[in-house]
């Protein structure tokens, strides 16, 4: 079984959120339960040199794109016994970042047929292609419209991680980069007069798959579908939704070094790190204050705008607050103006720091994730793995990770709210403070219950596998 595994980024080589972590650790097991599965990505500038360093060159080739002819440079590394591709070109490539350039559409549609030029070139030849987002999801509609002939047996898999991204561009665009006809264009790209990879993906793709079970119904509707809830729908018969896992050799509070105190399932040595964290950014401990965690993109789809609505009646619960991230400046200018308005108890840190996130897990009694929308979350699995409890709305993965905890029964895992609604949030806040506050019984039960929660790879790979499996044989 070889899988040649398309991404746009991987850690730990470059990440710019959920997908580089899960091509960062999905092939790892993949490979260890046999599968031969290689990664394939761009040849970013801002990978470090230390794996820059190890890299072979193993050949170069030309891309055509109509009338450009841009040089392909793969390079290859071998780490954690995953075979690394890497397509070079220092046009595409050689940039500070990795998203957000004014030519997207040629720089994933060059790397796109780099990928399946790469193919009858080198010593792999796969039985699927598994594609990951609109970056790479032009490929199955190539592959059917271009490359067939050369390529019968290949089979290929869209996997969808955030379906609001979809590479939509203008036909001409296309058509130039492409070489295309007017009547190449399909209804299977068309989208409202202009072409949309991420359709052409699905409609192309012998099987699709979203990262979790609850974002694949989720998407038939069009408050999530984005504009493609009818694509979903015609196409529901060969998706499936397989829930994310994260890497706990990566994310474990027992090795993470940037702990104060390491532990397992210890909730006294979890309290070392809050007392220590807190400390360190000069807020007041309260062994009867809840500290409140926010470690998130700042942006309306992760429900920050529920957050900020509230934020005064947040406070008046009495907790203590410590934000990480960025996003839109109204609500980073939001948080600033409440840590100046409560110094002693919110900290607030508007940028991206793993160190910090992982003290932010570590020290947290909650962590808050009041998502509008959420394809799976990691954070709320992070979370769990650190003892801090999440409070979720029933959204995507998080519903299918989180599960109310019940008093009586001392079952669940964490605190969820079912509308998008501020005051059914703050409503569900005030029920996990005054259990924390009131009832410290039922919530050590809790936080034990968060540390027995297990979501690693090895169900969901094994998933995948099967899909893999029922392709080759047809």
């Amino acid at each position: 079984m070889k899988v040649l595994y398309v991404t746009s980024e991987a850690a730990p080589f470059v990440k710019s959120g959920g997908l580089g972590d899960v091509a960062g650790s999905l092939p790892k097991v993949l490979k260890q339960k046999g599968v031969d599965i290689r990664v394939i990505m761009p040849l970013y500038r801002n990978i470090h040199e230390s794996y820059k360093e190890k890299m072979e060159v193993i050949g170069n080739f030309e891309v055509e794109m109509n009338w450009r002819h841009q040089k392909s440079e793969i390079s290859r590394l071998a780490l954690n016994d995953v075979v690394y591709y890497f397509v070079g070109n220092n046009y595409y490539f050689d940039r500070d970042g990795l998203y957000g350039y004014y030519d997207e559409a040629e720089r994933y549609l060059f790397f796109s047929k780099a990928v399946l030029d790469f193919v009858p070139k080198f010593d792999f030849w796969p039985d699927i292609i598994h594609c990951n987002d609109w970056q790479s999801a032009i490929i199955p509609f190539l592959l059917e419209k271009q490359y067939r002939t050369h390529y019968r047996q290949i089979k290929t898999i869209l996997s969808i991680h955030n379906i609001k991204y979809q590479g939509v561009y203008g036909e001409d665009t296309i058509m130039d980069i492409l070489g295309l006809k007017k009547e190449d264009l399909t209804s299977d790209i068309e989208f409202k007069g202009d072409t949309n990879m991420m359709k052409a993906g699905i409609y192309n793709a012998d099987w699709v798959t979203t990262v979790s079970p609850t974002y694949a119904r989720e998407l038939e509707y069009e408050y999530y579908g984005e504009g493609l809830e009818g694509v979903i729908k015609s196409n529901k018969l060969k998706i499936t939704g397989i829930l994310n896992g994260i890497d706990y050799n990566t994310n474990n509070p027992q090795t993470d070094t940037n702990l104060y105190v390491n532990y397992t399932k210890s909730i006294k040595k979890k309290n070392e790190n809050k007392r220590k964290f807190m400390s360190e950014l000069d807020l007041k401990y309260d062994e009867d204050k809840p500290l409140v965690g926010i470690v998130s993109r700042l942006d309306e789809l992760k429900g920050i705008d529920l957050i900020t609505g509230v934020i005064y009646e947040i406070m008046k619960l009495g907790i203590n607050l410590v934000v990480l991230g960025t996003g839109d400046k109204k609500y980073e200018d939001v948080f600033r103006h409440i840590h100046n308005s409560f110094p002693d108890t919110v900290s607030v840190n508007i940028k991206f720091d793993s160190a910090i996130a992982s003290k932010i897990y570590a020290a947290s009694d909650i962590i808050l994730m009041p998502s509008r929308v959420e394809p799976c979350g990691l954070t709320q699995i992070i979370a769990l793995k650190y003892g801090a409890v999440p409070l979720v709305r029933r959204t995507g993965g998080l519903n299918d990770t989180i599960t109310k905890f019940d008093v009586i029964t001392g079952e669940g895992n964490g605190f969820v709210f079912n509308s998008y609604n501020a005051h059914e949030m703050l409503s569900e806040l005030n029920r996990a403070v005054c259990l924390f506050r009131k009832n410290r019984d039922s919530w050590n039960k809790l936080v034990a219950n968060t540390f027995k929660s297990k979501f690693d790879w090895s169900l969901s790979a094994n998933q995948y596998i099967k899909i893999y499996d029922k392709l080759i044989k047809g």
